[in-house]
């Protein structure tokens, strides 16, 4: 492995922790801070998560593990809010490298795909629509919304990417390293059950 790529990780993981960036942008704001060239060898997604996980040890280890907990029990409550959609965590939440800056991101698999955003009106939920991209390469709608995090004593950010119900299939297949990029409520529940333990 490329000193440069090691590099770039390790500058990309303390823009993570410390700017709540996801992985895309923190790779390309590294390489400008550190001078390189848009060419340079890009660290691939494991290889930042190590140095995220190895960052947060070293200068987070006090605070890290409490934000995680908060954001994780205020994805619950959402979870439990929205299970007619089959709901899935993903991203830094649930991978556990998340902190207070990050936001909660959730898959939810509708036959409707305006069924999600009619229940937010119905709510009164106010949200913003966007796209993200989806699990086979198009984009997807993504409803966006700040939410109070008790625990936190401030609100942070929820993400709904709505996708097919179909796409429910295969979505718990484990990646190269034997985990999954995304966990139901139950899934969620275990998780915090053996943190609490």
């Amino acid at each position: 492995m490329s000193t440069a790529r090691e590099e770039i990780a390790h500058t990309a993981a303390r823009l993570v922790v410390e700017e709540g960036l996801e992985y895309g942008p923190a790779k390309r704001r590294a390489i400008k801070q550190l001078g390189l060239s848009t060419r340079a060898e890009l660290p691939d997604n494991d290889l930042l998560e190590d140095a995220v996980r190895e960052y947060l040890s070293l200068f987070c280890a006090d605070t890290q593990p409490g934000e995680l907990r908060a954001l994780r029990e205020a994805a619950v409550v959402w979870m439990e809010r929205l299970a007619e959609f089959r709901p899935h965590l993903t991203g830094a939440v649930w991978r556990g490298t998340a902190t207070r800056l990050n936001d909660i991101h959730l898959q939810l698999y509708c036959d409707d795909s305006k069924s999600a955003e009619i229940l937010l009106l119905n709510k009164g939920i106010d949200y913003d629509v966007g796209s993200a991209p989806g699990p086979r390469g198009s984009m997807v709608d993504r409803l966006s919304l700040t939410i109070p995090c008790p625990a936190l004593g401030e609100p942070v950010g929820l993400h709904l990417s709505i996708l097919d119900a179909d796409d429910l299939r295969g979505a718990l297949k484990p990646d190269a390293r034997g985990r999954s990029e995304r966990g139901d409520l139950a899934a969620l529940q275990r998780l915090l059950n053996e943190d609490a333990a």
